[in-house]
Order: structure tokens, then C-alpha cells, then sequence
């Protein structure tokens, strides 16, 4: 087993020196789970919160908290932090039911970003309490862990699986945000091209048809035979549109043509 490096000869704690180490690229991805109702999660992803948005909220928590890392740790660091990312993923099946959090800190220095990536989606969770607790007081928040690192003496770390841990999504939150999407390979209705800004307005049509139609992301997809992550992803804007093939099940669940869900 290595020594421990915040201990000293003495036993006692202290911040480890680094000024002789060499700047390297460093990044570290951590995670945390917020399993909660799905009267809740679904309360979150129609924007029915009455704090606001949830997510959003969420995600500028965790990147604030990782810049303020040094002031809540005794004996880590000050990082002149190049990048965070937060990111927040509805899961809603049989067996799960919450908000799945990616939180990945990069840099280039002296010393590593475990400690910042491990706060920034400790406090994006606590965030996510916050934000609902008025509703469900029952919420837990597990499964928080250092998921991968690379750069520095120790090199590259992944974690192994644990059954503990919720499942994955299909797509890593991480890849499947709507900033990254372009608009070019985005096909809506059987194969047209929209242009982002379209995607909105679609979105906000779509949320006006659900409340319209009485019609829950829960209930809704259930009886359509869709995962409600299709949904709860499309109206995040996590999902830039729904495949054909899902917004005609969505339809004929609905009892509506296909263009019907996206009247203004």
C-alpha cells in the first residue's frame, strides 16, 4: 500500500509540497446518483419545480463548487481550473428512477482534479435536494465516486464496475448534450433538417401539447412502449429531437398525427 501523502513523518496532517512537480494535462470524471419518486423526477423534467429549473441550477452548483474545492478541503490545493462540465441525466425504468450526475474537471498543473470533480457532483446533488425537497423529503444521494483520471505520476485510473451503482445510460451524459449536436445531423419528420434555433420552438410546441393533452412524460411513454428518458431527454434539449420512429408511437399513443405534437 503507497504511504500516505498528507501525512508527515510525525503523523501529522499538512498540505503536500508540488512545487517541484511538472505541469501535465490532468482530468478527472466523478458521479453521483439522486434517486428520488417518479412523481418527482417527472415534476423536474416538466419544468413543474417550483425553485425553478433543477438541472440547470444543478450544473452551475457543481461548477461553482469546484472552483471553491480548496475552501471546503482542508489540505487540497488552490487550481487555476481550465474547464468544468456538469452534467445531469433523467433516469426512469423499473428498477431506477433519478437524476445520474457527470461531473468532469480538467487542467493543466502541478497536482490533480479528483477532489474538484468529487465535489462539483457531490454539490450538484445536494443542489438537486434543495430544489425538491419540499416535495419529496425521502430523496437519497449514493453512488458517489471517482470514475476515471488521466495525467499526472499515477497516469490513468478507471474505476471497475460495481453493481452498487445505477445503470448506465445508453449514451453517456457526456456525449449526448444538445450543445454538441449539429444541426445538420439532426433528422426531424422522416428525414428534414431543421437549423438549432428550430429545435426550440419544436420542444416548446411539443410541452404545449403534452399540458394541453393532460399528457405525463411518465404515463405517456409507458403507453406508447418508449423508455420516459426519450422524452424527459427531448424536453431538456439533452436530445435535440425524437426519432421517426418515436414520435410515431408517441402519436398514435396520443391518438394524433405526427405533426399534431408540434402545433404552436
Amino acid at each position: 500500500m503507497s504511504k500516505l501523502t498528507h501525512v508527515d513523518s510525525e503523523g501529522e496532517a499538512h498540505m503536500v509540497d508540488v512545487s517541484g512537480k511538472a505541469a501535465t494535462e490532468r482530468t478527472a470524471v466523478a458521479e453521483a446518483f439522486v434517486r428520488m419518486s417518479h412523481e418527482t423526477l417527472a415534476l423536474i423534467a416538466e419544468d413543474k419545480v417550483a425553485k425553478g429549473d433543477v438541472l440547470a441550477t444543478a450544473r452551475i452548483a457543481g461548477i461553482m463548487a469546484a472552483k471553491k474545492t480548496a475552501d471546503l478541503i482542508p489540505l487540497c490545493h488552490p487550481l487555476n481550473i481550465s474547464s468544468v462540465t456538469v452534467d445531469c441525466e433523467l433516469i426512469d425504468d423499473d428498477e431506477t428512477t433519478g437524476v445520474h450526475i457527470t461531473a468532469t474537471v480538467k487542467l493543466v498543473g502541478v497536482t490533480g482534479v479528483e477532489m474538484e470533480a468529487l465535489t462539483a457532483a457531490s454539490v450538484a446533488a445536494l443542489t438537486i435536494y434543495d430544489m425538491v425537497k419540499a416535495v419529496e423529503r425521502g430523496i437519497t444521494i449514493s453512488d458517489v465516486r471517482l470514475v476515471a483520471k488521466d495525467g499526472g505520476r499515477s497516469g490513468t485510473y478507471r474505476a471497475p464496475a460495481t453493481t452498487s451503482a445505477p445503470p448506465r445510460p445508453a449514451r453517456r451524459p457526456t456525449a449526448v448534450s444538445a450543445r454538441k449536436a449539429k444541426p445538420s445531423e439532426v433528422p426531424i419528420d422522416g428525414g428534414a433538417r431543421f437549423a438549432a434555433k428550430d429545435h426550440t420552438a419544436r420542444r416548446e410546441a411539443f410541452r404545449r401539447f403534452m399540458t394541453a393533452h393532460g399528457l405525463t412524460a411518465h404515463a405517456w411513454a409507458k403507453d406508447a412502449g418508449l423508455p420516459v428518458a426519450v422524452i424527459y431527454s427531448f424536453l431538456h434539449g439533452r436530445k435535440p429531437s425524437l426519432t421517426k420512429a418515436e414520435e410515431e408511437k408517441l402519436a398514435a399513443s396520443a391518438n394524433v398525427a405526427v405533426e399534431d405534437m408540434y402545433r404552436a
